[in-house]
């Protein structure tokens, strides 16, 4: 874990921008997930069957998950589990629920104006599962498509068995989703983006993976609305001398541990408390089971920076924008206006990241690699669009009428000006 000034921070920045590749050539991956995408448009079924065999080991006979597997599955949880199930989903559905947008409009000088707000018609939910199970990751993207109305939800679960993850079913149950295939990948992608046989094309892809998911969303973008390109995970806590180290080694370790490209960064004005934090680090990584991972992940893009003051340490978590803050400070609260860029912010030294990950209610999906600058975090607000609606009287059109006509000369737009200047007539 390397200890820096203010004045090393630029070098380190650089090398978190360069991390999403990872040790994969970006433009080999670019290449095959071209291929793949290509073939599936062409080929449909048999190309999806065929990469699922390649990539899974997994030979399908059919790629639709029919209800009794899922049932079957779903039925191998224990009511424990089932239990903590509900508590999130009650929770995570009534966040979303705040977030509903209603259409509106209003009339002045015989001109009506308004928004109509209406749900995506179908959503394709990819959830990873090729290496672990993550019904979390059900919950978080299908419920906010649930409240904003969408009526076609559609999910893509890989496993390397062919089967659903029995917590994944569960999930899965919990929600009412009927629609479900057992393919993962960019042949996943390409397939709701471009329909198959079997599966019938999405009007927007939503839900995380690796960076063949990742590119292949970027490249089917514009055929299909995505969510957003996701990276690797990101903690970084902001924290004072009055700050528990043992709590923030474990909050910065509960990210390390996902994967070697893993980001944990600690911003302090107070030298005795990195002190702290870092033994506590070394301590802590030993009782892993995932110690290696977290050990790599923490020499290649952990940090503990240490900043003149409070304001400083803010301007510098604004520059990276991370997915996850936490401010453990003797007034958290104080240092919100400061920030400008973060994808969810948890405050004082009781709100772990992990509870956003499962309980909380707020959506776990969030920018990520710096993306918080222009970013949200998931919402039901990603499964509606909106319309302009426009109803002009009469009165109304004259009244704008030699505005619009001046903007169309000006503008060279001879036609345009001839709508105006007919009804003049």
């Amino acid at each position: 874990m390397r200890i820096l000034n203010e004045k090393q921070v630029n070098p380190f920045l650089t090398s978190l921008e360069k991390r999403a590749s990872g040790s994969i050539r970006e433009d080999d991956v670019q290449k095959l997930v071209k291929k793949i995408i290509i073939d599936v448009q062409k080929n449909g079924d048999k190309a999806v069957i065929k990469y699922t065999k390649k990539f899974d080991s997994v030979e399908l006979k059919k790629i639709c998950a029919t209800k009794k597997e899922i049932e079957s599955a779903a039925k191998k949880v224990d009511l424990d589990f089932m239990k903590v199930l509900k508590t999130s989903t009650k929770r995570i559905r009534k966040f979303h629920e705040k977030q509903k947008e209603s259409s509106w409009q209003f009339t002045e000088d015989g001109i009506t104006l308004g928004q109509i707000i209406r749900p995506l018609e179908r959503v394709g939910v990819y959830i990873p599962g090729g290496k672990a199970a993550y019904p979390s990751t059900v919950l978080m993207n299908v419920i906010p498509a649930q409240v904003a109305g969408v009526t076609e939800i559609a999910l893509c679960v890989p496993n390397l068995k062919g089967r659903i993850d029995p917590y994944v079913a569960a999930a899965i149950k919990l929600l009412g989703v009927t629609e479900v295939y057992k393919i993962g990948g960019a042949q996943a992608v390409a397939a709701m983006a471009y329909g198959t046989k079997t599966i019938k094309k999405v009007d927007k892809i939503v839900g995380p993976g690796n960076i063949y998911v990742a590119i292949a969303k970027r490249m089917v973008f514009g055929q299909v609305g995505i969510d957003m390109i996701a990276g690797p995970s990101e903690i970084l806590i902001i924290a004072d001398k009055t700050a528990n180290p043992a709590f923030i080694a474990a909050d910065m370790l509960s990210q390390a541990e996902h994967d070697e490209m893993a980001s944990s960064i600690l911003v302090t004005d107070s030298r005795p408390l990195a002190d702290k934090v870092e033994t506590e680090l070394t301590k802590q990584t030993k009782k892993l089971i995932r110690k290696e991972i977290a050990k790599k992940s923490l020499r290649n893009y952990g940090a503990i920076i240490i900043t003149k003051n409070m304001d400083n340490a803010a301007d510098i978590v604004s520059r990276i924008a991370p997915e996850h803050l936490e401010i453990m400070t003797k007034k958290p609260a104080g240092l919100i206006p400061k920030i400008k860029n973060a994808g969810a912010i948890f405050l004082g030294q009781w709100t772990p990241e992990p509870l956003g990950d499962y309980a909380a209610g707020p959506n776990h999906t969030l920018p990520t690699g710096g993306t918080a600058r222009f970013s949200s975090p998931l919402g039901v607000y990603d499964f509606i669009k909106r319309t302009s609606l426009l109803n002009f009287s009469k009165s109304g059109f004259i009244g704008l009428a030699k505005t619009v006509e001046t903007f169309s000369d000006v503008e060279g737009l001879e036609a345009h000006g001839n709508t105006i200047r007919e009804r003049l007539k």
